[in-house]
């Protein structure tokens, strides 16, 4: 699994399918199907921000996850979204332990940070 994150409209999908050859319809927005590539994770762990250890095995049988950093910034007022935000990040931290490579994008240049 490669995992990819950087901020929103970064060009996280486009380095997707541009890299790996993946096309629109080979993508999931944040729902958990047969497609082999997910993105909008931040907005699948909003669903279930107290299931992420049910989503993990799920997530690793996929060929690429995207997902939007959601750490840096205000940290929100409203329990429930800082809840969300603490759940992604440790769901991103347990998917870069397990992926095979990690790649963060800055304006759509990519950085390989593991593999």
């Amino acid at each position: 699994m490669i995992l990819i994150i950087g901020g929103s409209s970064s060009g996280k999908r486009e380095y997707a399918m541009a890299e790996y050859g993946f096309t629109e319809g080979d993508m999931a927005d944040a729902v958990l199907d047969e497609r082999p590539v997910i993105y909008n994770l931040q907005d699948l762990t909003a669903q279930y921000p107290s299931d992420i250890q049910l989503l993990l095995p799920e997530l690793l049988k996929k060929q690429i996850v995207i997902c939007n950093e959601v750490g840096s910034g205000i940290i929100p007022i409203l329990p429930l979204e800082r809840e969300i935000r603490e759940s992604t990040g440790r769901l991103c931290i347990l998917l870069a332990q397990q992926a095979e490579k990690v790649i963060r994008l800055y304006s759509g240049i990519p950085a390989v940070i593991k593999g």
